[in-house]
């Protein structure tokens, strides 16, 4: 008996250390994290861990029935960046991925008789990818909100110094420091440098990103290049509107801070003073109706 427990326990061992072999090999193949001129995008640790396997569920993200599916994920990839690193199958797959993990949750917390952990922990796994991909179109979309003015004053200056617009934008990217803004401007001066017009791909970058303010900086300065208008007056006035939005917000979040902080102080902070203050007097006054 004592053998044939050492040779189950050795057994055991081997498959659980060749799995780990196998998993650890799978996620290492996973190119997730793709260098390019402006930076590099980082992807959840469990996305790396469960992108080997959507193989398993490709078949279902490339069905006909998934088609809309797919055009919604890839305008979504396209917001928040990530377009050059999933595919909408290999995003639609992840989900499938987490959704079918939570269905596993749910099953072995009705066997175990206790649904109410299992049933939390896997909504929470299933709404965790759609989750993370809309907080990440929403800090980008605010990096951009923040960063275009001042891009805006150095294309005025450029621009009104005599200079034209595409070496401006050139000199100004190659100098600037690599964000979300930078990279869309550079995808769309590598388009322009392949023959695009300069007008469709500004308008390609504002409908792939769409960021109101982006998209109304750029509509103007199509129609200034359209109707003959001076491109560096567009840009001033265009530059002028986005910091007197960007303070008006800036002003907004900071009235909203003092609303909001009353929740944690009435939650947290006064009944704590209310324990330190009135605790022992409480306990006083108990004591004397002993």
């Amino acid at each position: 008996m004592p053998v044939l427990s050492l040779v189950a326990a050795l057994c055991a061992g081997i498959s659980c250390g060749c799995v780990v072999c196998f998993l650890g090999r799978r996620i290492s193949e996973v190119g997730v994290e793709k260098k390019r001129d402006f930076g590099e995008k980082r992807v959840p640790l469990v996305f790396r861990l469960v992108l080997p396997f959507s193989g398993i569920t490709r078949r279902i993200a490339s069905s006909s029935g998934t088609a809309l599916w797919r055009k919604s994920e890839q305008v979504r990839l396209n917001m928040a960046g990530y377009a050059d690193v999933f595919t909408p199958e290999d995003f639609i797959g992840i989900r499938i991925l987490f959704a079918g993990i939570a269905l596993v949750l749910l099953f072995l917390g009705a066997l175990s008789g206790r649904i109410m952990i299992p049933f939390l922990m896997g909504v929470l796994i299933a709404v965790y990818p759609g989750v993370w991909m809309s907080s990440t179109i929403k800090a980008r979309q605010l990096s951009i909100m923040k960063a275009l003015p001042n891009l805006l004053d150095l294309l005025t200056l450029s621009v009104e110094s005599g200079r034209d617009l595409l070496s401006s934008l050139r000199d100004i990217l190659g100098r600037r420091r690599p964000d979300a803004l930078g990279e869309e401007l550079m995808l769309a001066f590598r388009e322009i440098q392949l023959g695009r017009k300069r007008s469709e791909a500004l308008r390609a970058m504002a409908e792939r990103v769409r960021q109101i303010d982006l998209t109304a900086t750029v509509n103007a300065i199509c129609q200034a290049d359209e109707l003959g208008v001076s491109i560096g007056q567009q840009l001033r006035i265009q530059s002028d509107m986005q910091r007197a939005k960007r303070f008006s917000l800036a002003e907004k979040i900071a009235n909203e801070a003092s609303v909001k902080i009353i929740i944690p102080v009435v939650l947290f902070i006064l009944p704590a003073v209310f324990i330190i203050l009135l605790g022992p007097l409480l306990l006083q006054t108990a004591g004397l109706f002993k």
